[in-house]
């Protein structure tokens, strides 16, 4: 397993992968450090295009990731992770909405917890998950981290263009 740094304007995030694909972004916090297990080594072997395209996704370039994943958890987690992904950029759900996504209108409660123990905030955008509401509601990176992602994704989501006819 390797492991390396990204200094982002949200602060360092702690990027896990292996062969198989990326299995962890981690939030900046006082305990980052102690996430890092025996035996894992810090490389960027398999972050190179983690990098890249998290770089490119805080310029403001990037929309869309296209790299390998490979979250751990049940297949009621995956399935809710895997819903994530079609959340467009600079949009946001409810997370009633999830749970009527993934089949499950019952479920909003189990749906909140699996969007909280999504281990790969950001690429697999937990963030676009708000309260019925409106407001924004837990978030492992903290709400003005939410914030600043829901914000920056809303200055660059891509405009409709207008053809002239």
């Amino acid at each position: 397993m390797d492991y390396d740094y990204l200094e982002t304007p949200i602060g360092r995030l702690l990027l896990v992968a292996d062969e198989d694909g990326l299995r962890c972004v981690d939030f900046p916090n006082k305990d980052q450090d102690a996430r890092i297990e025996q035996g894992w080594q810090r490389s960027r072997r398999f972050l190179g295009r983690v990098i890249e395209q998290l770089d490119a996704y805080f310029a403001g370039d990037l929309h869309v990731f296209d790299v390998a994943l490979a979250p751990r958890g049940t297949a009621f987690r995956k399935s809710v992770w895997d819903e994530l992904l079609r959340i467009p950029y600079g949009e946001t759900i409810s997370y009633g909405e999830l749970a009527r996504r993934i089949r499950q209108p019952q479920a909003s409660r189990a749906v909140g917890a699996a969007n909280g123990a999504n281990p790969l905030p950001i690429i697999v955008p937990c963030h676009r998950v708000i309260g019925s509401s409106g407001k924004l509601t837990g978030f492992g990176g903290g709400l003005p981290t939410k914030q600043w992602l829901l914000e920056h994704e809303r200055r660059h989501a891509p405009r409709p263009s207008l053809v002239l006819q």
